[in-house]
């Protein structure tokens, strides 16, 4: 029996894990004590890695449908399906008749981040989607506007701060998202200890709101009214003091001079006098920090939100602040060296809806009417990597009818789901457990500057491949059919990149960044290095052109004028309600429901409602009710709370596991919330406006 450091990559987390291995077997997974991050904290997804890695769903050889039934085949084979397909459609039909979705397991994988670009790279799709635009598309959008890059987001210095102000954002549960913040539930506590204070709005009394000196409900998809109200009550009552590489200031006064409290309050249900005193106790806090999250990631106004909430934390002086919000300096710099490029808005749109790219994407609401859509340019190929979009994208049912339908659908899936059932071909990775691990993108996310590699814990099987050699083969296989030139320079550089492993690449990347970490020394500290507390780097690390935050970008300013004419509409049918989503810490987006370690206990799919909601229905608790919405609906059993607020209620997000073809799935219970989210519904920079949604709940008959 022998415990190694490992990493649970599951979540933002990132948390650091002492593993017990007995002949060949994970026995025991426990928090490190000894990261310098997480500190030895642990929750349940943790644990389940170990039940990832021995699950007897999980698919370890490659498979192909035949005549409709999945059987397995020769890596050779199915690389070759794969490669052959793809191409083909390329060469008939152009290059954007293949579609990409990326789903949110990519960006936790050194392997997919290292290797996994150029392979989309190779197939030059416009029609390439990822999870972005699910939920995170609107604080990239802010992130590029403002500061000059889509990864340069605001970090709230959690471990110092005394005012930490929330909107729409439960890390009890999620442990932060765009903000790595491991043992939220301690880091609470040391705020409260130090006579700090979290103030929470949601819809929902949330994880986060249960432990929060003040929580607000607020109605779901009015935050910016709030927010703006907030800034209004700023330049109102000269509380404003940016620092002095701030412009536009004037012009961010003058546009939000028409959003009052009163407003807010008419649209919100937000009282005008809790805004005014919550906006003047941020204000004169030492170190305040506002943060939201993916109840305003996904609003029709989730832009302006995301805006409002820098422009808050940018005119109370407290960017770039000890105890405010601040940058990261990692190991890593995949920002100010530009491994990652700084985004582009608008480069191209949509073929059918005219929607938005960003850095290279379409916003995956517009991905079902591309497949279904005739003309040049119609999706008739798809390949997914790590994603369901069918459980985890608006619309998924209908959207899963129309992947049924595509001349050919590959999938880079450990599990047979919602969307990869429909694929031709299923390349099955290795797992977490088995490859070599560093987290390039949340070391520049976390509330704290550490460094940790992790070597592979458990043996790569025989005849395995890892995500980032499926991703070599293919590009390699594809180079051959496609047949496009290329100049000498371009095929050195990638027969050196795709060559070498994400670890080799890594130790590269360590070295051109001169931090003065290096893999040897990683090496050396399983654990992981700690770089310190976040620190002041402002103007220097901007990546605008002239080192200044320009506060009134001319697409804010224009959805600023389009909310002032929009008032949210009151129900238009008859005891109409508002749906929102949540998210539990047991589970983890649309997978791990086949676990019997994380769906024990309490039934967590129900829809929540407020008690006098449900008596005006007739409905008890525990009752099946049907809840419809404008583009489908669902049943589901209802539990009542009073933690909702009344009009509202909240369907957990990626369930819907029934007729996925797993061994255990098929035996959880829950719907999709996303049969009922409509596609049509987006903001500005092209995100799912999934949250409040018009829905009408009755009795199943």
């Amino acid at each position: 029996m022998q415990t190694k450091v490992g990493v649970c990559n599951l979540c933002e987390a990132i948390c650091g894990l002492k593993i017990t291995i007995d002949q060949g077997r994970v026995v025991g997974i426990r928090g490190n004590e000894d990261d310098p991050l997480s500190r030895g904290h642990i929750c349940p997804k943790g644990v389940a890695l170990a039940d990832v890695h021995n699950d007897p769903d999980r698919l370890r050889r490659p498979v192909k449908k035949v005549d409709g039934v999945f059987v397995e085949t020769t890596w050779d084979e199915a690389l070759d399906l794969v490669a052959d397909n793809l191409a083909a459609t390329i060469n008939t039909h152009g290059r954007d008749a293949v579609g990409i979705y990326l789903g949110n397991p990519n960006v936790h994988s050194l392997g997919a981040m290292t290797h996994g670009t150029a392979l989309t790279k190779q197939l030059r799709s416009k029609n390439t989607f990822s999870a972005t635009s699910v939920d995170q598309l609107p604080q990239q959008l802010m992130a590029h506007l403002l500061y000059g890059h889509q990864l340069m987001v605001p970090i709230p210095d959690i471990d110092r701060t005394s005012y930490f102000l929330v909107f729409g954002a439960n890390p009890m549960a999620s442990n932060g998202s765009l903000m790595t913040v491991p043992d939220f539930p301690q880091r609470a506590r040391d705020l409260r200890r130090r006579g700090g204070r979290m103030v929470v709005f949601d819809p929902r009394r949330t994880e986060t709101a249960a432990i929060a000196d003040e929580h607000v409900f607020v109605r779901p998809g009015t935050d910016a009214w709030v927010l703006l109200a907030m800034l209004n009550t700023l330049f109102a009552d000269g509380l404003v003091t940016p620092a002095p590489w701030v412009r536009d200031v004037e012009t961010v006064g003058a546009a939000v001079a028409g959003f009052t409290p009163e407003l807010a309050e008419r649209v919100s249900g937000v009282p005008g006098e809790t805004i005014r005193r919550i906006a003047h106790d941020f204000a004169s806090a030492d170190g305040a920090a506002a943060y939201g999250r993916i109840g305003v990631s996904t609003q029709a106004f989730g832009t302006v939100c995301h805006w409002a909430i820098n422009a808050l934390n940018i005119v109370t002086g407290n960017l770039d602040r000890e105890g405010g919000v601040m940058f990261t300096s990692p190991a890593v710099d995949m920002v100010g060296r530009r491994v990652i490029g700084p985004g582009h808005f608008g480069a191209w749109r949509s073929r059918v809806r005219g929607l938005p790219s960003f850095s290279g994407e379409l916003p995956v609401a517009a991905l079902r009417e591309e497949i279904e859509t005739p003309g040049e340019g119609q999706i008739r190929a798809l390949l997914t990597v790590a994603g369901n979009p069918v459980l985890s994208t608006p619309n998924g049912q209908r959207l899963g009818t129309s992947i049924a339908g595509l001349d050919f659908a590959a999938a880079i899936d450990i599990y047979l789901n919602e969307t990869t059932r429909h694929a031709d071909v299923i390349l099955p990775p290795t797992t977490a457990l088995e490859r070599d691990h560093y987290d390039l993108i949340f070391h520049l996310l976390a509330v704290r500057n550490t460094a940790r590699f992790t070597p592979a814990v458990m043996p790569k099987p025989d005849g395995a491949l890892h995500d980032w050699e499926i991703s070599r083969e293919l590009v390699r296989r594809l180079a051959k059919r496609l047949g496009r030139p290329t100049t000498l320079r371009s095929r050195i550089i990638g027969r050196v990149r795709t060559g070498l492993s994400p670890t080799a690449l890594l130790a590269g990347l360590l070295r051109i960044h001169g931090s003065g970490v290096t893999l040897k020394a990683l090496r050396a500290h399983p654990d992981g290095i700690d770089l310190g507390p976040l620190r002041s780097q402002l103007p220097g690390r901007l990546q605008t052109t002239d080192r200044c935050v320009h506060l009134a970008p001319d697409l804010v300013l224009t959805e600023l004028a389009r909310l002032a004419d929009h008032l949210p509409e009151t129900p238009s049918v008859e005891g109409e309600l508002l749906l929102i989503g949540r998210r539990h810490k047991q589970d983890c987006n649309s997978w791990m429901h086949n676990t019997t370690r994380l769906t024990r206990g309490r039934p967590r799919h129900h829809l929540l409602m407020h008690p006098d909601d449900a008596a005006r229905r007739g409905i008890a608790d525990g009752d099946t009710c049907d809840v419809a919405s404008a583009v489908g609906q669902v049943h589901v059993a209802v539990s009542l709370t009073s933690d909702m607020m009344p009009g509202v209620v909240s369907l957990p997000h990626g369930y819907g596991h029934a007729g996925s073809g797993q061994t255990h799935a098929a035996t959880v219970p829950g719907v999709s919330i996303n049969d009922l989210t409509d596609p049509a519904l987006v903001d500005v920079s092209g995100n799912a406006a999934l949250c409040g949604v018009p829905v009408t709940v009755s009795l199943t008959r």
